[in-house]
């Protein structure tokens, strides 16, 4: 297509408009941008960046923005001039740049859906977007107004003493004129997760719910989320060849039921096995990418266990790759709502109940342990982290805001609430093993489908949770952790550690919540 003013950006070069994906993967091919593995699928790499940089992402402060984000460390501030100036150098350094457009919808529900215009400098970050978003019919393609406007441009450098910013990689969100900026990274889950951040300031002003968390429902219609952080589990453990996916990352929960926001899923895919993970195994094929896989120079075969560029490798594919998923990404109000933990202590029960002030303690701390690397800077060992809702990073509004409108939700539609740890057992990391997926799968089945509704259970005296008895396809031996470590002694004192951090951490929220929800969690020692 030829030239055409784009987003700003005055005098662009070839400007190619919602290409195909057989189209953009021979463009990706034709600029070098990656090549093809075995599976057909597309691979690139990112670089230096192979994760998120958080401390380079900002929110500008103005408008009504100003007043409602929760600013602070992970929402940091910007002035709208910096802002702007940078902006300008990044639309003035893409002139005369080809350039890729993907036009697509955040949201579902066509009731709530944010339409949004990625333009990028890749064609392998246009078909991440084509696939990852969820797209218009040809004919809403014809008359495609964006309310959302996103600009990647890895190739341009800003510059701190000029630009204000702190690296030479800047993410920048404009909530109130509705924009993203990229620059200085070429790492993919940027585009993703700056369109949630802002999803999630936008679509609570509607009353709909949105949540860090995956979805997938039953036969039965009964619709179970699953929460949490990068690598605790939730694309992999709601895609079950038992029941149909809705999302693997990204929900809403409106009046009208649930919804996802995506139209594809971004997997971890570190380890990845067709025995253990077969649905995104045989998801990975011509159409999906590879972001920082390792691939055999003969064969291009990939070796999911090669971690030499980084852990964080990633599969990006369309939902329909997955069988057995819900086209339409909308079904019913959710039963079961799962809390993921991947407890690097090794103290943490497998399952846990949670009555309801139960759930808003742990839904408001968000404690699990970052895996090496998901973000720029982590080291080869998992850190403990609380991430309040969990997924802190991409909430701009206050916790209080989610956990309540969840609360809420809960107790209208009487939805059971587990917190399940897929982390160490046995012994803190280093010492302990991680809890198989088997195992993890039996409890994850169990919770959702209704089998730990009335089974007998005892109160945890450290962490004051409810642990079940028995659970079906889990050895109950394995239910207690303590009875896994080898020292007793070891345990309790590993155990009271990460409790008194539980309640240090929950003093930022215990003025704002009943006194129900403080007592639900560890209490001092």
């Amino acid at each position: 297509m030829s030239s055409s003013h784009v987003a700003g950006i005055e005098r662009p070069g070839t400007v190619h408009r919602n290409l195909s994906v057989a189209q953009l993967v021979e463009r990706g091919l034709a600029g070098q941008e990656g090549v093809l593995a075995s599976t057909g699928a597309f691979v690139a790499e990112t670089g230096k960046h192979t994760g998120r940089s958080p401390k380079d992402r900002f929110i500008v402060q103005q408008g009504e923005p100003a007043e409602k984000v929760d600013w602070g460390s992970v929402n940091q501030p910007i002035d709208p001039g910096v802002f702007d100036a940078l902006a300008h150098r990044i639309r003035s350094h893409l002139n005369g740049h080809e350039l890729w457009v993907v036009d697509g919808y955040v949201g579902a529900d066509p009731d709530y859906r944010i339409s949004v215009r990625v333009v990028t400098e890749l064609a392998w970050h246009a078909l991440f977007a084509h696939q990852l978003f969820r797209r218009p019919a040809p004919d809403e393609l014809e008359s495609f107004e964006p309310d959302f406007h996103l600009i990647c441009a890895p190739s341009f450098q800003a510059d701190p003493d000029r630009d204000g910013t702190r690296t030479e990689t800047f993410i920048g969100l404009d909530l109130e004129r509705m924009q993203v900026v990229i620059c200085g990274t070429a790492y993919a889950g940027e585009i993703k997760k700056s369109l949630f951040t802002a999803a999630n300031y936008l679509l609570p002003t509607q009353d709909v719910l949105t949540m860090h968390c995956s979805a997938n429902v039953g036969e039965g219609d009964d619709v179970a989320l699953f929460f949490g952080l990068s690598g605790t589990g939730k694309t992999t453990l709601s895609t079950d060849s038992s029941r149909r996916l809705i999302g693997d990352d990204e929900t809403g929960w409106s009046e009208n039921g649930s919804f996802n926001l995506e139209g594809g899923c971004y997997a971890k895919c570190i380890s990845l096995s067709e025995e253990k993970e077969p649905q995104i195994w045989r998801a990975i094929r011509f159409g999906s990418a590879l972001e920082n896989v390792v691939l055999d120079e003969t064969t291009r075969e990939p070796d999911y266990d090669n971690d030499s560029l980084t852990e964080n490798t990633r599969a990006v594919y369309p939902l329909d790759f997955i069988d057995g998923f819900v086209p339409e990404g909308m079904s019913g109000h959710p039963k079961a709502i799962v809390f993921l933990t991947a407890d690097a202590f090794g103290v943490l029960p497998p399952v846990s109940i949670l009555d309801p002030e139960g759930a808003m303690f742990h839904f408001l701390s968000g404690f699990t342990s970052k895996l090496a690397g998901t973000e720029v800077g982590l080291g080869s060992e998992p850190e403990a982290t609380f991430s309040a809702c969990f997924g802190s990073p991409f909430m701009p509004l206050a916790p209080s805001v989610y956990a309540d409108m969840l609360g809420e939700r809960i107790e209208r539609h009487n939805a059971s609430v587990f917190l399940i740890n897929t982390g160490w057992t046995g012994g803190p990391f280093g010492v302990g093993e991680r809890i198989n997926l088997p195992l993890t799968r039996a409890i994850v089945r169990a919770a959702v489908t209704g089998a730990l509704q009335d089974v007998e259970s005892r109160r945890h005296p450290v962490f004051n949770l409810q642990v079940p008895l028995t659970c079906p396809g889990v050895p109950p031996e394995m239910l207690d952790p303590k009875g896994t470590w080898s020292e007793p002694e070891a345990y309790d004192k590993q155990a009271r550690e990460l409790a008194d951090m539980m309640i240090k951490n929950f003093e930022t929220f215990a003025s704002g919540v009943p006194e129900a929800v403080v007592k639900a969690g560890p209490q001092p020692g």
